[in-house]
């Protein structure tokens, strides 16, 4: 029997915010009078969906993912177009998750039935907080009734819900990031990513913290903040698949996270994505032209939208197989990890195992809850 196609995801970069936040360091660029760009922003996405099919030949599409900036101000009837693209150049496997990014406003709420009439199955709310003060400081252009609202009619259209969160802010204690965990659940969630404040470079977050206005958590905080998480979660049914993402049972995983994490192909179209194609001279990462004008310049003359496409050394590869393989549950197999000289017995593996970071099998090599709460610590001991 003829084995299918090896599994493929795509992601679908849409970079247009109504507001641009101030911890985000994404490529985004503000929505308000670019109508005529974002029509043209669609047509290259097409196009270059059918460039990358040339590239990739046959695979299973597993996946497809709207990620942003903010995916939810599409209009539904391109977000339509674009996934019976997607399904027509690749091999779909039934049932192809779907998922697209949304913030609560409002406005963007009125769009949902559209969306989910478009082929959206998996809604990603940025909800971020249910608390009004939090929001404010977070920069959101919605309330915390918004969201409620917003998720409560998520929750009845689309087949799975999932709810971004932000925790570690300022003078946030764990008590209190318990009891917001607690409200978010009430929301029904088949899928909960609490996602850590990270300070980024460049952002105005970061100008803040430099004036001093702004004080995050410190390191000890911050871990007490995610043990929290896993205690909260976990007492609520959702197992930790992955260190941000928390899914209600193994249906509510997100395959297109799998993907990444499990080192399978994806194109990335769309301003800025990334890709990882398997093709003859090995593993290729792609990145798109950052900006909409070139990405759409670029596609124009008849090229895939990516600005750059280097191929992987075995090296390279070995290294970000680690570095995404151990923030799963599933670990990373030992042939994925071989040119970095580790396998079973490796004294860098054993020190880890003794600790209790690490554990090693026949079939390769997972960190343990405590792990992966050291994971960057883990993997600098792993890759000398």
């Amino acid at each position: 029997m003829t084995a299918p196609p090896p599994p493929l995801g795509v992601y679908i970069h849409w970079p247009y915010c109504a507001r641009i936040c101030p911890y985000c360091d994404f490529n985004v660029y503000r929505h308000r009078g670019r109508s005529a760009e974002q029509a043209g922003l669609v047509e290259a996405i097409a196009a270059d969906l059918v460039a990358h099919r040339a590239l990739t030949g046959p695979h299973t599409l597993v996946s497809i993912f709207f990620g942003g900036g903010t995916p939810s101000l599409m209009d539904p009837a391109d977000v339509a177009r674009l996934i019976a693209l997607g399904r027509s150049l690749w091999t779909p496997a039934e049932p192809v998750e779907v998922s697209l990014e949304a913030n609560p406003t409002d406005a963007e709420a009125q769009h949902f039935a559209d969306l989910a009439a478009a082929g959206v199955t998996r809604l990603s709310l940025g909800v971020q907080s249910l608390d009004d003060t939090a929001l404010k400081l977070l920069g959101r252009n919605h309330g915390a009734d918004e969201a409620v609202r917003a998720a409560r009619l998520a929750r009845r259209l689309f087949e799975q819900l999932s709810v971004d969160l932000i925790y570690a802010l300022p003078d946030q204690t764990p008590d209190a990031w318990a009891a917001a965990l607690q409200a978010a659940l009430t929301l029904d969630p088949d899928h909960v990513s609490p996602y850590q404040l990270t300070i980024e470079p460049g952002t105005a977050f970061d100008r803040a913290v430099r004036r001093g206005t702004l004080i995050p958590p410190d390191d000890g905080r911050g871990a007490d903040l995610y043990d929290v998480t896993q205690q909260v979660l976990s007492a609520h049914g959702f197992s930790a698949y992955e260190v941000s993402n928390h899914a209600r049972g193994p249906a509510a995983v997100a395959r297109h996270n799998l993907v990444y994490w499990r080192g399978e192909a994806y194109v990335g179209v769309g301003p800025g994505a990334h890709g990882r194609l398997r093709r003859e001279e090995g593993w290729v990462a792609t990145e798109a032209a950052r900006t909409p004008k070139v990405y759409m310049d670029t596609v124009a003359a008849k090229r895939p939208g990516h600005a750059q496409a280097d191929v992987l050394s075995a090296q390279d590869r070995a290294e970000e197989r680690l570095l995404m393989g151990l923030r799963i549950a599933d670990g990373v197999r030992w042939d994925e990890i071989a040119a970095l000289d580790l396998g079973p017995g490796s004294a860098r593996i054993a020190d880890l195992e003794r600790h209790g970071l690490v554990v090693s099998g026949p079939a390769g090599l997972r960190a343990t809850p405590d792990g992966r709460r050291l994971l960057d610590g883990v993997i600098r001991t792993l890759i000398v």
